[in-house]
């Protein structure tokens, strides 16, 4: 019966967005959705199912661009200053719309005038790994550890102020202000390997990013960012489980296209995710990143952007992180 219910709910979902398209006369041209990160990465595979998705919702073409540069501030900057017709949209990233405002005194657009929020797609948590030969198998022996040895223990990050070393710094405070020392790298990938090498003892890291290397059993899981516990490591406990609560740090990715978009033609496209973020060949790959799928409302989706913002804010104020 749950079945039924479901399959009809989502019939009832996608006859609403189809609607609601027609009654706003969307032009019949592709559509282009900016993805502001290389090939390859969470954000283009974001962005990837949500255009096959909606290209099956509307049986008309949704395109992925690549637009890489600057943390994600250069897709969504073209995203921003595009034509509100809706045939321009881009993949939203906590990066661009929440952490790198709060770093950077110049952007090139204001998030709260400049940008739509459409529906977020997904939220994934980051894990906190640490090297085999680190003597802790859990969170707290971990703090034990950084508490008799200060300044010993180091962690790696994919650079001075992004997501990951802000994780890191939110984890350092709520256990107690422990001394442990920050590594930077040029992205996650060779702080990684340098994880797995030894030469740094513990990292926060994407979970996407960080499961194979956990499944090798060359790094060792302590605990997820997250409220609940993710469906990729579902033996792992969550910090607050793990003895350090308050520690809740996500990378999220969500449509958005510029502010302007008309109110039938934005309702549309809130319907039509919804109803993709539905289907198994958009739902399984996203499960399989180890996040909570969300596809929530535009204003929803707007209030989580802010609060994200003023969570980072803070930290950002405390840790006194800033780009290098």
């Amino acid at each position: 019966m749950a079945t039924r219910r479901q399959f009809a709910t989502g019939l009832a979902v996608l006859a609403l967005s189809r609607h609601a398209f027609a009654q706003g006369r969307y032009p019949d041209q592709p559509v282009k959705i900016i993805v502001p990160f290389p090939p390859g990465g969470p954000a283009d595979l974001v962005g990837r199912l949500l255009a096959r998705g909606l290209t099956e919702q509307f049986n008309q073409t949704f395109v992925v661009e690549n637009r890489a540069g600057a943390g994600g501030i250069v897709g969504v900057e073209a995203v921003a200053h595009s034509r509100p017709d809706g045939l321009t949209l881009g993949i939203g990233s906590s990066g661009a719309l929440s952490v790198l405002p709060n770093l950077m005194p110049r952007m090139p657009y204001d998030v709260a005038k400049d940008i739509q929020p459409i529906s977020l797609a997904i939220a994934v948590p980051q894990v906190l790994a640490v090297h085999p030969s680190v003597p802790a198998a859990t969170v707290a022996e971990l703090v034990a550890l950084a508490k008799r040895q200060p300044g010993k223990l180091n962690f790696g990050s994919s650079g001075s102020g992004n997501s990951l070393h802000l994780a890191a710094e939110l984890f350092r405070a709520r256990a107690g202000g422990i001394d442990i020392v920050h590594v930077p790298y040029r992205g996650a990938a060779p702080a990684l390997t340098d994880l797995v090498g030894g030469q740094v003892q513990m990292m926060f890291g994407d979970v996407p990013v960080m499961l194979p290397q956990i499944r090798a059993g060359t790094i060792r899981a302590l605990g997820v960012t997250s409220a609940e516990r993710s469906t990729a490591l579902p033996d792992v406990p969550t910090m607050a489980e793990a003895g350090v609560p308050g520690v809740e740090s996500e990378s999220y990715y969500g449509l958005i296209g510029p502010t302007g978009l008309p109110a039938d033609r934005l309702e549309a496209l809130h319907q039509a995710v919804k109803a993709a973020l539905q289907t198994p060949g958009v739902r399984q790959p996203l499960m399989e990143q180890g996040g909570r799928i969300i596809a929530n409302s535009p204003a929803e989706f707007t209030a989580y952007i802010q609060a994200e913002a003023t969570k980072w804010a803070e930290v950002i104020r405390f840790s006194g992180a800033k780009l290098e």
